[in-house]
């Protein structure tokens, strides 16, 4: 066996670059989802002209959806510059 072979068998789970960087996602998604599915009053929400009268957990969920978006546009646009 290799060393590289000896040292990658041998890193903890929790210390792998992959996995350090979707713990916080997922656990700030987890956060958001108990939030958003805790609001369920309807509200009216103006969509630059016209009134919406729809689920507070809906614009939540629409809101966080677009963050995911631009958070991984960004992302994908970093890394496609070095």
């Amino acid at each position: 066996m290799t060393r590289t072979k000896d040292r990658q068998a041998r890193t903890p789970f929790l210390s792998r670059p992959g996995v350090r960087r979707l713990v916080p996602f997922f656990l700030i998604t987890a956060i958001a989802l108990v939030f958003v599915f805790e609001n369920r009053a309807s509200v009216e929400i103006r969509l630059l002209v016209p009134m919406v009268t729809m689920p507070l957990w809906g614009a939540l969920l629409i809101a966080w959806g677009l963050g995911v978006l631009a958070c991984l546009l960004t992302v994908r646009r970093r890394s496609n510059r070095r």
